[in-house]
């Protein structure tokens, strides 16, 4: 049971909030402005649908890491998430989904719900890689195919101008897989045609991507004229606070993920990162010795900070790192607070620093 100010699905509302068998059972509440009391903020928990690590250890490890990235962003209000994976030869991916197998399916001590898997690549551009290994190649219907008897594939980021990736496109569509475009350097036409074949959204929009000029829009272009959804992130290194708001105007369900890297939760230094590859984090920012971003060392609770900082409000805020990422993924019991959705909570004082944390039902985090 938790007192405070609720952030319902029919708006804000004062009072208690109840569970049981780990989901919300009752709500007794009245409708309320938060401003009108000194009492928390009750938000729905966070969902992250873009996370490769956390607190020194990186998805690409398989379980245990999985475990340790799991409890890391919970203890920032993230109570459901994907495993997020980079581009990696096929023999390197098979045996990492079988290793994460278990802890999909079974959600750590703890910990936040991992939903499935991301496969961020490695079907993108090899002239767009970003922070990306250069493992990029185009997809097979065969691969991916196992990938997903394996586990829940949920969303699979590709490049919608590689040859044959338009029938991919389709075919992910046809299994319930949201398809992405990403890491791209694709026209603003291609993307267009990408979203009428069934493309679903975008990966960190803005960044390894194609960006929005006046007579040649880009991939950018395409995402603001013609998305529904999108990523962004929101840490305030990857996308100017001015860009993110035509992103916010332009897209209607704009939700925010953090990409964090293995960095996020460390001190400033340097990490190795993968294949040798080391990774510096700095004021904030994560790169690789050229400079270029390489993840992000973000969680989702200075996430909601920093859109509040830049004018949105909590409860619009709180959509876009909660319920508008749930819808996207289809998860209509998660990223809300209502009769009958999944107990996943995060509670704020009044400075949106986290006190507790829930994952259906169970307290995984108390300050």
């Amino acid at each position: 049971m938790l007192y405070g100010n609720i952030l319902t699905l029919a708006g804000w509302r004062h009072g208690t909030l109840h569970a049981q068998g780990g989901r919300v059972s009752q709500i007794d509440a009245r409708p309320a402005t938060p401003d009108d009391n000194d009492d928390v903020y009750i938000l729905p928990g966070f969902v992250d649908l873009h996370v490769h690590g956390g607190d020194g250890a990186n998805i690409m490890d398989g379980a245990d890491a999985a475990v340790t990235i799991s409890r890391m962003h919970a203890r920032h209000g993230t109570t459901s998430l994907l495993a997020t994976t980079v581009n990696a030869p096929h023999e390197r991916l098979s045996v990492l989904l079988q290793a994460l197998a278990q802890p999909i399916s079974h959600r750590p001590h703890n910990g936040a719900r991992f939903l499935g898997v991301h496969l961020e690549g490695p079907y993108v551009n090899p002239g767009r890689l970003g922070g990306l290994p250069n493992h990029a190649r185009p997809a097979v219907i065969a691969e991916l195919e196992q990938y997903m008897a394996t586990v829940p594939v949920r969303i699979v980021t590709l490049s919608p101008e590689i040859a044959g990736h338009d029938d991919i496109i389709e075919w992910l569509a046809a299994r319930g897989v949201r398809a992405q475009i990403g890491h791209s350097l694709g026209t603003y036409e291609e993307g267009v045609a990408a979203l009428d074949r069934g493309a679903a959204g975008f990966t960190h929009l803005y960044n390894a991507m194609s960006p929005l000029g006046h007579r040649a829009p880009g991939m950018v272009g395409a995402a603001l004229a013609h998305a529904e959804y999108s990523e962004l992130i929101p840490d305030l290194i990857h996308v100017h606070p001015g860009a993110m708001k035509v992103a916010l105007r332009a897209i209607p369900k704009l939700y925010c993920v953090t990409d964090a890297s293995l960095a996020t939760g460390l001190p400033d230094g340097e990490y190795d990162k993968d294949e040798g590859r080391v990774i510096t984090k700095c004021m904030g920012g994560v790169r690789l010795a050229d400079g270029t971003l390489a993840g992000s060392a973000l969680t989702m609770d200075q996430a909601l900070r920093n859109l509040v900082s830049i004018g949105l409000t909590l409860d619009d805020a709180s959509h876009r790192l909660s319920r508008n990422p749930a819808d996207y993924l289809g998860v209509a019991d998660r990223g809300r607070i209502g009769t009958g959705a999944w107990a996943d909570w995060v509670v704020l004082d009044r400075q949106l620093q986290v006190q507790q944390v829930f994952v259906e039902g169970e307290q995984v985090y108390a300050a």
